[in-house]
């Protein structure tokens, strides 16, 4: 019996409590004259306010408010929060709520959209995304590299307000939506990092992208060469896009202004200004796994409109799969990006199932090689010299065991190196040069 009355005792209690936060929701109603109603999940209070004339607030007005607890809601949340300034809409999540955490909202108005039909072109994903979404500004659609006629599979689809990329991204979420009769991928894609007026002032380096795999940085710096002799200083092409080097930024604008939408070796080019990042806190990320360097200086630039390092590049919550290709005539390492859109079905293999081009380091090819000839593995030594200034510099010779009998089997570069990764690449890196020429079963 005395249970039955605490049960009954606490629903009371329940029931007092929710009387009382309805009567203060009313009040603050009253009080304010702000409207509310809930939908999709959210309860919205104001959006616009009482007597708002004008468009709604710009893009970074917003801040997000996170680890609220539950029993906290908007009658002591608008007071708290007025501090501050006039609210212009206050967005109230139903569910998942705790401590409190504020930072800036990303406002972010792009989304990924993946698993799209590679056959599809701009127009048809346009109209697509426009039937089924509201607030569509934009979609960007990157061609594949080795055929311009088809897409590379993804595409990012820009609305007009963060409200309308969210409800877009809630209406389009797998299992629950499908595209010309199937299933996508839909995240939000990063926000790009905006680089300040002073900075952009200065840069006088372009961005080209679009053109084709074949095509050439000679060409590439004739032809941009052709509208006023000599101003192209250099010339850095990365697969499908890269970056024009101009002496001075005058003629990189007009340069811009001119070959934009212009043809290379039968490829339409998109030309922008390229913006600089940091390269100490882009080295970093590399460390920790987020970003690989792609140019001589450690992404010395970062496209506009990349398909692989920018914003739209990848979507916010998907790893990165890294696949590397070097290079001989290059000593930089390349690295292209793709998204590893969730689901995917992954199947362990070991790396001699490969072929040799999946291999960017020398010292792995060559360990490919010797398995691929069914040789014994390649051995390393390491010797060290000291330098006038007393650092020590390295080199390494590498032994192949299984010719050692026959032709030359030991390989050594003929420069120091302040690194021991360096020093054994440089070594394995002569030996395959011997190796390639003179071996008739190359792997």
């Amino acid at each position: 019996m005395n249970e039955e009355n605490s049960a009954a005792t606490s629903e009371s209690d329940k029931m007092r409590g929710g009387n009382q936060k309805a009567a203060a929701l009313l009040a603050l109603l009253d009080k304010t004259g702000y409207n509310m109603i809930q939908e999709n999940g959210q309860r919205k209070f104001g959006g616009p306010p009482p007597g708002w004339e004008g468009p709604p607030p710009p893009r970074g007005c917003e801040v997000f408010v996170g680890k609220i607890p539950r029993n906290i809601y908007e009658d002591e949340l608008v007071p708290l929060f007025e501090r501050a300034g006039k609210i212009y809409e206050l967005r109230l999540m139903m569910e998942f709520r705790r401590f409190i955490g504020v930072c800036i909202s990303l406002d972010n108005c792009r989304l990924f959209i993946g698993a799209i039909p590679r056959e599809k072109k701009k127009e048809e994903i346009l109209k697509e995304m426009k039937r089924i979404t509201e607030g569509v500004v934009d979609v960007i659609v990157c061609p594949d590299a080795t055929d311009r006629t088809k897409n590379r599979g993804f595409a990012f689809v820009e609305y007009e307000s963060h409200r309308a990329a969210a409800m877009a991204r809630r209406r389009l979420l797998p299992g629950t939506f499908q595209l010309w009769g199937r299933a996508v991928q839909v995240d939000w894609a990063c926000p790009e990092k905006e680089v300040d007026a002073e900075t952009m002032r200065r840069v006088k380096v372009l961005y080209v992208r679009n053109l084709m795999i074949s095509t050439t940085e000679d060409t590439i710096k004739a032809e941009f060469n052709k509208f006023k002799p000599r101003v192209v200083e250099r010339v850095k092409k990365l697969r499908d896009y890269a970056f024009v080097h101009f002496y001075n930024r005058e003629d990189a604008v007009a340069a811009m202004s001119i070959m934009n939408g212009k043809c290379i070796d039968g490829a339409s080019i998109e030309v922008t200004l390229a913006k600089p990042v940091n390269k100490e806190s882009t080295w970093k990320q590399h460390l920790n796994g987020h970003v690989s360097p792609c140019s001589e200086n450690l992404m010395e630039f970062r496209s506009r409109e990349d398909g692989h390092q920018k914003s739209v590049g990848k979507p916010a919550s998907l790893s990165l799969s890294l696949n590397g290709q070097h290079s001989p005539s290059s000593p930089e390492l390349e690295w292209y990006p793709y998204p590893f859109l969730p689901g995917v079905k992954l199947i362990p293999i070991s790396m001699y199932s490969l072929k040799s081009s999946y291999f960017s380091s020398a010292v792995m090819r060559l360990d490919y090689f010797c398995y691929k000839n069914n040789w014994l593995p390649p051995e390393y030594y390491l010797y060290s010299t000291t330098s006038q200034d007393g650092k020590i510099h390295l080199v390494c010779k590498v032994l192949i065991p299984s010719i050692a009998d026959g032709s030359q089997s030991c390989f050594m570069s003929h420069k120091l190196c302040t690194t021991l990764e360096d020093a054994r690449e440089l070594a394995a890196r002569m030996a395959l040069l011997h190796l390639d020429s003179c071996t008739p079963n190359s792997a």
